[in-house]
């Protein structure tokens, strides 16, 4: 299918839903590099190109949809994240966003920390020869043959999420004749500000053992009564895409609260504290995210100041960052299929992908932002909704954004900050098959698939 410009039938002077403040960007070819990866611009025919390739080129060799991974860009990202904290810090960062060999392969050679939270995650990291010391172990759930193979491994910690697990891991450790070094993880009761579903420390949830009711300082004193574990430290996580570091703050407080009272009873202090993730990125140009310097100024502030007020010895600071490395590193490339314009509404763009490649906007209400890739166009702005394939009505890709008025089947279309969780949560709905991931670097493939067209 031709991807030039075609009429898609009668324009008409879309209106914003009641209530919803976006406005049509001043240049709708422009790409906001808020929300872009670095390499990413228009070449002189104003088709988009990262890493040096076109989108077209892409689309022509990869088919479409494919999430197209701006390797320099994720280097850059992690580097910052690991200059930020220092010697003195543990930056991990948080597989479940998006996780592949060449991207372990890219974390080590970063000297970066990995995160997982599952035995396909671990078996990921190890294969791509990530040192097991340097793996943390997450999750609610852990079975028996995953903690087995993580003790086995020599995995750098495990973190207890309950008291099951804490004799669990505890019982297998010793059964292997090891002593396991773990962190507990506790809910601080903090209320991140974030949708319901992606807010973890408030007490009504399945992650951690609650801090109110003296629950996890009765984990502490259990875990340091077992031979087979080394009780290393704390570790909470209050939610996700987080912009007000209020939040980090009160939970330290609590954090580092609960450290004075496990030194006051048991002589000891834990010389670790891990503060999760959850830092937010820009999926619009209207979010307004932190760089790591100063997310790490302000941790380091806020935990040093409270340390301090407690006459504690300030413990090492673990951070987990995953979509903000990861998340604006790629973009999702689709064909568009049909423009179907609603008179006095919006103008619906229907897609060759869907909520099976990004469930984020069906499961969180989630916002993005997308540009017209293939070329460049003076046509006046529609207010469009980009939708998927997919046979259900709440296959919404990007819910509100503005588009160039003459956008036809067969152009191609980029929605921006897909890196975390869209393939990573990806599904076979409706039969459809998964996209490619293809990462690209100074004008070649650094890694993906081999390419299905010609």
């Amino acid at each position: 299918m031709s991807r030039s410009a075609h009429p898609a039938g009668p324009r008409h002077a879309d209106v914003l839903p009641e209530g919803h403040h976006a406005a049509p960007a001043e240049d709708l070819n422009a790409l906001d590099p808020k929300v872009w990866a670095h390499t990413v611009g228009r070449d002189a025919d104003g088709v988009v190109t990262v890493g040096g390739i076109t989108v077209t080129q892409l689309a022509e060799e990869y088919g479409t949809p494919a999430y197209v991974l701006d390797e320099a860009d994720f280097r850059d990202r992690a580097r910052a994240w690991r200059t930020a904290f220092g010697t003195d810090a543990d930056v991990f960062y948080a597989g479940k966003a998006f996780l592949s060999r060449a991207v372990v392969r890219w974390l080590h050679e970063e000297g970066l920390n990995l995160d997982v939270c599952s035995g396909g995650e671990l078996a990921t990291a190890l294969s791509a020869g990530m040192p097991a010391e340097r793996i943390a172990f997450h999750g609610n759930n852990k079975s028996p043959e995953e903690i087995e193979r993580a003790v086995r491994a020599g995995v750098g910690r495990i973190v207890l999420d309950s008291f099951q697990e804490i004799v669990r891991v505890a019982h297998i450790a010793q059964t292997l004749g090891k002593r396991q070094r773990v962190q507990i993880r506790i809910t601080v009761g903090v209320e991140a500000h974030t949708h319901e579903f992606i807010a973890t420390a408030h007490e009504d949830q399945k992650f951690g053992i609650p801090l109110a009711g003296g629950q996890a300082a009765e984990a502490v004193r259990r875990a340091l009564q077992l031979d087979g574990l080394e009780v290393i430290g704390i570790h909470s996580h209050i939610g996700s895409q987080i912009f007000d570091m209020s939040g980090f703050e009160v939970a330290a407080h609590r954090v580092v609260g609960l450290l004075k009272d496990i030194r006051d009873e048991h002589g000891v202090e834990l010389p670790e504290i891990d503060l999760g993730g959850g830092l937010g990125i820009a999926y619009t140009s209207d979010d307004d995210p932190r760089e790591p310097h100063e997310i790490a100024k302000a941790l380091t502030e806020i935990v040093t100041r409270e340390c301090e007020a407690a006459r504690l010895a300030t413990p090492r600071i673990s951070v987990e960052p995953g979509r903000a490395i990861v998340g604006p590193t790629a973009f999702t490339l689709y064909e568009v299929g049909t423009v179907k314009p609603l008179d006095g509404l919006r103008t619906y763009v229907s897609v060759d992908g869907g909520m099976s490649d990004n469930i984020r906007t069906a499961l969180y209400d989630a916002e993005y932002s997308v540009a017209l890739a293939s070329r460049t166009s003076d046509a006046e702005p529609m207010l469009v909704r980009v939708v998927g394939k997919h046979c259900e009505s709440g296959d919404i890709v990007v819910k509100d954004a503005f588009l160039p008025g003459d956008l036809a089947p067969g152009d191609l279309i980029a929605v921006p900050a897909t890196g975390a969780y869209c393939r990573s949560m990806a599904s076979n709905y409706n039969h459809v098959l998964r996209p490619p991931v293809v990462a690209v670097r100074g004008g070649r493939r650094s890694f993906g698939p081999h390419p299905v067209r010609k």
